[in-house]
């Protein structure tokens, strides 16, 4: 009996020799499989599944294009391909607990017209058919809600690609770097996509479009790494790929490999015949913008236009306020506290209003780069003067934003206190009663904790009163044990006596 890795989930499919569709046995997915000649292109099958598992399109369809070289009627190769151009990952739907596409990869070409997927039509049998073309024309319909969103989209002149986080999940340097780089390159004039700015107020709804529309209207991709891996960081290879696929068809477009920390050597091999910057080198940011000028077209690009700025920042005219609040998130950045809080302080003095100011002025007394961290902080702070500040100067929009932090931070306070305080109960003690009852009364609405603090303390008062029972108990048996040991005492006293007189009288008045 063969076995394959389910397209869906990576479950695994048991089927018996000849079948061309299987139901996975981890999520029940209906769906088409291999029908190999021999073992090879069994794991080679199972090998390009694997890598498009984990988002690694390219690496996936080049396994792919192995097996249509050895059986080019495989229809499931074909089928993979598909796959793999459009991106395709399968998500669970929470509403239905099905499988159900996203789409990573967006293109204009159709999917029911691609060559792959007319292949796939022509070597399937009756029932792979079937399934090819109802989830092709799902993939379809994804397709034209994506393209729906891009016509809307203001072209960019740059794409920034970096590494957000690393795999602790803290920012990266590329990060910071890109940030920096983004700051300079608005400040010239270009429109920028710079995903932690650009797709900040995209929260809640796929990114794809907004990624798609970028590259398709960039001029100039900077790719951003200080280490070897980061270049080839899943999601960061994804963009530069896609962008080295478009400059194929358009010779106008520039990708510049940036690095730093590393050698040149050990970038990427599709980079090699790039000119790539040294970022650590002085100059590095002239150098840089004179290539973007060569390349896009500024003069029709939005360097007219007011440069649109990050999301969370107060928009003012006057530029002063503006590079102030620039150098207060630098400052939040390196973690310089103190003078992100006096850059707050010198805007609040020109704008005593400005609520992005008394926001500022938060972060850097709780100590967080930036204001989805707020999340993180381990109690709510809606009696912090800054806080009440913001709130009364900010609009709905972004006092529903941090709102929402606060809200994350406390259920999270209020479910560590209540476990905290149910541990202190397991004790069954006084002093576990007593701390339970404390932190039981600061989270009175949350869950049954008023009844568990009447309960604890109905129970520091049975304790205690069991206590004060066995400390009665204890100084009783201890009168009753000075009673009996004075009186063993006296009776050996008399007892010693006797024995005394006994032999006086036997000695004839005299012990010796």
């Amino acid at each position: 009996m063969a076995v394959f890795k389910c397209k869906m989930c990576g479950g695994t499919i048991e089927f018996e020799d000849g079948a061309t569709v299987g139901v996975c046995d981890s999520c029940g997915t209906r769906q088409t499989l291999p029908s190999p000649k021999d073992e090879i292109i069994s794991n080679l099958h199972n090998r390009a599944n694997s890598l498009r598992l984990k988002c690694e399109f390219d690496k996936a369809e080049d396994v792919y294009n192995k097996i249509l070289e050895k059986e080019p009627e495989d229809a499931e190769a074909h089928w993979g391909i598909i796959l793999c151009k459009y991106g395709i990952e399968y998500v669970e739907d929470p509403k239905s607990d099905k499988r159900i596409p996203t789409c990573h990869r967006t293109s204009y070409d159709a999917v029911l017209g691609d060559e792959d997927y007319k292949a796939a039509m022509l070597y399937g049998d009756g029932e792979q058919r079937h399934i090819y073309e109802k989830e092709a024309k799902e993939i379809d319909r994804i397709q034209k809600d994506i393209l729906t969103v891009v016509e809307k989209e203001k072209p960019f002149d740059v794409f920034i690609c970096y590494k957000e986080t690393d795999s602790d999940g803290k920012r990266t340097q590329d990060s910071v770097i890109a940030n920096d780089i983004y700051y300079q390159l608005t400040r010239e004039g270009f429109k920028v996509f710079y995903a932690a700015i650009t797709l900040e107020d995209k929260l809640g709804k796929e990114y794809e479009p907004y990624i798609f529309a970028a590259l398709n209207s960039s001029k100039v991709m900077l790719v951003v790494g200080s280490k070897p891996e980061y270049f080839n960081a899943v999601w960061v290879k994804n963009e530069w790929s896609r962008f080295l696929k478009l400059m194929k068809t358009d010779r106008n477009r520039l990708l510049i490999p940036c690095y730093r920390d590393m050698d040149a050597y050990d970038l990427p091999e599709e980079f090699m015949r790039l000119q790539a910057q040294d970022m650590s080198k002085i100059g590095f940011i002239n150098d840089l913008v004179r290539g973007i000028k060569k390349v896009a077209a500024t003069e029709e690009s939005s360097a007219s236009e007011p440069v649109k700025k990050k999301a969370d920042v107060y928009t003012s005219a006057n530029p002063t306020i503006n590079s102030l609040f620039q150098r207060a998130e630098v400052f939040l950045e390196d973690g310089n506290w103190d003078q992100a809080n006096s850059y707050a302080d010198r805007i609040l003095d020109i704008e005593p209003k400005n609520p992005d100011a008394y926001l500022l002025k938060l972060l850097a007394r709780k100590q967080v780069v930036s204001v989805d961290r707020l999340a993180t902080l381990s109690a709510p702070f809606t009696d912090d003067p800054d806080y009440l500040h913001f709130k009364r100067f900010a609009s709905p929009d972004k006092c529903e934003k941090v709102d929402k932090y606060i809200e994350e931070i406390k259920q999270r306070y209020y479910k560590t206190t209540y476990d905290s305080a149910i541990k202190e109960m397991g004790e069954d003690t006084v002093s576990g009663y007593e701390n339970a009852v404390k932190n039981f009364e600061q989270i009175l609405k949350y869950k049954d904790s008023e009844e568990k603090r009447n309960y604890c303390a109905k129970r520091i008062g049975e304790l205690k009163a069991n206590i004060e029972s066995e400390e009665k108990k204890r100084i009783e048996n201890e009168k009753i044990l000075k009673r009996r040991t004075i009186r063993n005492v006296g009776i050996a006293l008399v007892v010693i006596s006797l024995i005394l007189i006994i032999l006086t009288l036997s000695t004839g008045g005299g012990i010796f």
